[in-house]
This record gives structure tokens, C-alpha cells and sequence, in this order.
């Protein structure tokens, strides 16, 4: 078993073998309305300068002055941030691998432990954060432990509940690696 912890230490341990997953169905991404999946937009600067307006609406309506020196550039702030956060709708899994998946023989379980990660809890917009912890057999063919991470990264950066994040992994590892067995424990704090 290779287990990599993201603080950088790897540890070597004798082989573990868990029950295949084959055949494994992915549902969608998120939430449908009566089977339809979302209709997801790139954002515009159009889009940027009504998320910028909105937020001056919510600072007027919790008794605020959008005009007073600390406030003067909070909506411009919370449009970027709200940008990076939600960053992960822009991406995709195969741009993330990009091929660097590799042939290598391997069998023995591969484990990422203590990836941080950040999320939005899409019910109220507020964070949740924690730490991932991935692992797969796999079935020849391994990915760069650092795309593990990356993956997490990827649907961590979207309006989310923990558990379809979790979920969303798990189906990643699969898709792309077809691995004998995939796990994925997310331990999180909601604000």
C-alpha cells in the first residue's frame, strides 16, 4: 500500500486488496429540475457587475452604508471571491488529468490522506472546510498523487453539500482510472 499524507510524507506498507466496484452509475452533478440538468453559465463581466450590485442591495439590507471607506470596494472583493470559489464550475476532469494517467502495474492500495480543502454549503452560501482522505486499488493504472488533490480542489470549488462532494469524487477516481475499488472520507466543519 503507498500512502502519501499532503503534508508531503509518504509511507510504504504491505499489500491491501478491497472488493472491486464495477459497473459503478454516476448521477448528476448536482440537483435536477424534473430531469434536466442545469443550464450552468461561464461568467461575464456583465454577470460580475450584477453579483457587485447585489451585494451593495445585501449590505443596505442588514442597515449598512455601502459608501463608508471599509465598504467601498466589499462588492468588487465578494464578486472575486465568489468567482475563485465557485471556480471549479470552469473546470473539467479531463483538462485536470490532462493523460497523465500511467500504466504501471500497480495493485496495491494508493491513499492521499489530509487534503484541505474548502467548500460552500450551497443551501446558504456559507463555508464548510475540512480534510479529504482518498484511496483506490488500482487496477494497473495510476495518476500523480497531486491530481487527487486537485480533483478534490475541483468539486470543492462549487456550491456543494458534503455529501454529493464525496460522492463526486469517488465517481471521478473511477471514471478515470477504473480502479478495483475507490473510497473517499471527507471530515468537515459547516460554519
Amino acid at each position: 500500500m503507498t500512502i502519501a499524507s499532503s503534508n508531503g510524507s509518504n509511507l510504504a506498507e504491505s499489500s491491501l486488496k478491497l472488493d472491486s466496484t464495477s459497473n459503478l452509475k454516476t448521477r448528476p452533478d448536482r440537483n435536477t429540475q424534473n430531469g434536466q440538468q442545469p443550464k450552468l453559465q461561464r461568467p461575464t463581466e456583465d454577470m460580475n457587475e450584477e453579483m457587485m450590485r447585489a451585494v451593495r442591495t445585501m449590505l443596505l439590507g442588514v442597515g449598512e452604508d455601502p459608501e463608508r471607506e471599509g465598504l467601498l470596494k466589499t462588492p468588487k472583493r465578494v464578486a472575486e471571491a465568489m468567482q475563485f470559489l465557485t471556480s471549479g464550475y470552469n473546470q473539467s476532469l479531463e483538462e485536470l488529468v490532462n493523460g497523465a494517467i500511467f500504466d504501471e502495474g500497480h495493485n496495491e492500495m494508493v491513499l492521499v490522506r489530509d487534503i484541505n480543502f474548502f467548500s460552500l454549503c450551497e443551501h446558504h452560501m456559507l463555508p464548510f472546510m475540512g480534510k479529504a482522505h482518498v484511496a483506490y486499488v488500482p487496477n494497473d493504472k495510476v495518476v500523480g498523487l497531486s491530481k487527487l488533490a486537485r480533483v478534490v480542489e475541483m468539486y470543492a470549488r462549487r456550491l456543494q453539500v458534503q455529501e454529493r462532494l464525496t460522492r463526486q469524487i469517488a465517481e471521478a477516481i473511477q471514471t478515470i482510472l477504473e480502479p478495483q475499488g475507490v473510497a473517499v472520507v471527507m471530515e468537515a466543519t459547516h460554519m
